[in-house]
């Protein structure tokens, strides 16, 4: 946003830089197209640069998922074009994702609010990252090619800049990336993608547009040994595990937006948009395991008792989502300084789930302890799975939801100010509930020497309740759940300064939310699991800061920090983390250049975090009931996150100082070739633990076996433009 720069005596004048998706949201911050695809990332380029701010946390650098303030992944809002996107439901490991759906190749500009964001916004409550999609300005082909997959790209524009377009396919294999793991696996995951923005301007008052996406993400997978090391110095243990059988998914994801925009003057801006969405989704697995649990004395020889037994895991889940609507969105502007926003969505929306997921574990004292029965005679006791959701869901609700704001820039005295306030109204016939969410914005530029600028922003804030959130953990649909509800306050300083004539600004912000009607959730890898009731409540708050700035002439580079908490009380029980609990965090991500080598570039992105609280099983009570309070009897954390990613590249031919000339190399705008480093120093970190217990344990007591993330990878990434 862009504070008024000058006034007359007479009449205040306000003066703004002319820029393109100009944001009124005071929370946002811009994040720089160029460097999300330049950043060295599994995740892809967005998501993993939005990682190193200080309010995001994500322990899985193969996921495009974070979470925000302790929020959980399902509580951030994503734009393209201002049209709301969805993710994947049925993920639930971070292997089986692929790429995400933001191409970095076609962005122009991205916005990013970690909370208090503005009511156009819809109801989460967490984050929203909006991002638009750029128009070329005329031919142009680029590509990438690596070892773990490419993308080509296609721009045109015709001569009298009225018809443009961009056309981008990607594909991704990360076989030899998950080749690192310490398991004997065959990995056969295929993602790809394809995605085109078509525009047409008829005049200067009217203009069409197309957006398209398709993306189809195949993960096979043929388990055959993994051996854990795990527990303490004083009680070291080992897990190996033997398996047969296989699992097979896929995840097909379709849109398609058509938006017509009119703008009969200066002062007033329409937009109509209809868009249809599908998400079909197969989850197909069927795993027969046998463990052996092995013990160690100090020294680290075998103890001579160990513990064997097996399980079966098994999973036809199918799932098909389809939402199609329109919203219509108007903009009137008074002046440069004044926008006044109203718009109305309606949404049909089609959920057709069915679950069949069990899991059968057998030993003695592995799962459900069981008295010892010696050998031939016959066990008389009840075959029990450990678990079993099944459950055959078909709804069709309709979403109506409206908004209206008002934006206001001005002088108080000689202090710049910005106001931003409005509400926004929802609407879903599944619940019969209807939300409203009051949101204000507040910003005081002081006049003086010391640049600084002073923000405040909340309101009311709701997780609006879709797939996840109404299923329960029997597998069925609960029309009871309502919103979640929280209360949230940010109070923000942002200083500008500089240091050997170039620029820097630390950004502090503080927040704190009080939620109410909460539904508990078990964090099972990348996978949400809802309990299905609303029976907690909660608070959250803490402290981020971001120091931005040229730390090397003339890129950027940025170091956060954080420090936050969140707790919940389930039914009264007391106080306790939830399992998004991050607390401590700092990031960085640093860029730089050889001075007499400015061809030879490099980007780091470091994170160190503390560990997530380890995750509470999902259990199960003797009636077959899920277990809401189990998470009062699991308070471990697991070990921190630690990790380093490298990318060094080599620039051959550029705009600047390395133009290329001759018939086949003056036909390129750019070319570069660089190695990229994952988990530069082979961390073995920790996304999850797999519950067992032993011979001697009761069915409250299981051994948190650690589930690791990939190891250290190299990868030759070639990149070209013509």
């Amino acid at each position: 946003m862009f504070f008024p720069v000058g006034k007359e005596n007479e009449i205040q004048e306000v003066v703004f830089q002319k820029k393109a998706k100009r944001s009124n949201d005071i929370t946002s911050v811009e994040i720089s197209a160029k460097e999300a695809r330049e950043v060295a990332s599994l995740s892809g380029g967005v998501e993993g640069l939005l990682k190193s701010l200080p309010s995001v946390n994500s322990n899985a650098e193969l996921s495009s998922q974070y979470m925000v303030r302790g929020g959980s992944y399902d509580e951030n809002l994503i734009y393209i074009n201002d049209i709301e996107l969805y993710r994947p439901f049925l993920i639930r490991n971070s292997l089986q994702e692929g790429m995400s759906i933001v191409n970095p190749d076609m962005v122009s500009t991205i916005n990013f609010s970690a909370g208090g964001f503005e009511p156009r916004y819809g109801d989460k409550m967490s984050s929203a990252l909006n991002i638009y999609y750029r128009k070329p300005e005329n031919f142009e082909v680029s590509g990438e090619a690596s070892l773990i997959g490419g993308r080509l790209t296609t721009g045109f524009a015709s001569k009298d800049k009225k018809f443009t377009g961009l056309i981008s396919g990607r594909y991704r294999n990360t076989n030899l990336v998950l080749n690192t793991l310490n398991e004997d696996t065959d990995f056969n995951p295929r993602y790809m993608d394809l995605q085109t923005y078509l525009n047409y301007q008829f005049n200067e008052k009217w203009s069409l547009s197309f957006l398209g996406y398709y993306a189809k993400n195949d993960y096979q997978m043929y388990p055959k040994e993994k051996e854990v090391d795990f527990g303490s110095i004083l009680q070291p243990l080992k897990l190996t595990v033997f398996y047969n059988g296989q699992e097979d998914d896929q995840y097909k994801n379709m849109m398609g937006t058509v938006s017509v925009n009119f703008k009969p003057s200066k002062k007033w801006q329409f937009s109509l948009d209809n868009f249809a969405y599908q998400n079909r989704e197969r989850e197909y697995y069927s795993i027969a395991s046998g463990y052996i649990l092995e013990a160690f004395d100090e020294e680290g020889n075998p103890v001579a008792g160990y513990d064997a037994g097996g399980q079966i895991d098994h999973a036809r889940n199918d799932l098909l989502v389809r939402v199609a609507g329109s919203q219509f969105r108007t903009k009137f502007s008074p002046d440069v300084n004044t926008d006044f926003e109203v718009g109305v969505k309606y949404e049909r929306e089609t959920i057709k789930d069915f679950t069949n997921e069990w899991q059968f574990v057998d030993s003695i004292g592995y799962s459900n302890p069981r008295d010892f029965v010696i050998p031939g005679n016959l066990d008389t006791s009840a075959l029990n799975l450990k678990y079993y959701i099944a459950g055959q869901n078909d709804i069709n609700p309709t979403r109506v939801s409206a908004y209206a704001q008002f934006s206001k820039k001005f002088y108080w005295g000689s202090n710049r100010i910005f106001v931003n306030g409005g509400a926004r109204i929802q609407n879903w016939s599944f619940n019969k509930e209807t939300l409203f969410s009051p949101r204000a914005q507040f910003a005081i530029k002081p006049n003086w020497d010391m640049d600084m600028l002073f923000r405040v922003a909340g309101g009311v804030y709701y997780q609006a309740p879709f797939y996840k959130e109404i299923k329960d953990l029997t597998g069925a649909f609960n029309s009871d759940i309502t919103a979640q509800k929280s209360y949230q306050i940010i109070v923000a300083n942002d200083y500008e300064f500089k240091i050997k004539e170039r620029n820097f600004k630390l950004t502090t912000e503080a927040y704190y939310k009080k939620m109410e009607n909460l539904i508990p959730y078990y964090m099972d890898n990348v996978r949400v699991r809802y309990s299905g009731k609303n029976n907690s409540e909660g608070y959250a708050y803490g402290v981020d800061a971001r120091l931005f700035g040229q730390f090397v002439p003339g890129i950027d580079s940025w170091i956060s920090a954080s420090y936050a908490r969140v707790y919940e009380n389930i039914e009264g029980m007391g106080y306790i983390p939830r399992p998004t609990d991050q607390r401590f965090k700092f990031s960085m991500f640093y860029q730089d250049y050889m001075p007499k080598f400015p061809s030879m570039r490099v980007n780091l992105t470091l994170t160190y975090a503390s560990g997530l609280p380890s995750g509470t099983p999902v259990l199960f009570d003797a009636n077959g009931l899920p277990d809401y309070l189990a998470a009062y009897r699991y308070q471990k954390n697991l070990p921190s996150y630690k990790r380093v990613d490298i990318g060094l590249t080599k620039v051959f031919i550029d705009q600047k100082d390395n133009k290329a000339s001759g018939n086949f190399w003056g036909k390129f705008k750019e070319l570069t070739l660089g190695v990229q480093i994952f988990n530069a120093f082979n961390i073995n970190n920790t996304i999850a633990n797999q519950w067992i217990s032993d011979v001697n344990s009761s069915p409250q007591l299981y051994y948190p076996v650690p589930v690791r993330l990939t190891g250290r990878f190299f990868n030759v990434k070639l990149e070209f433009k013509l």
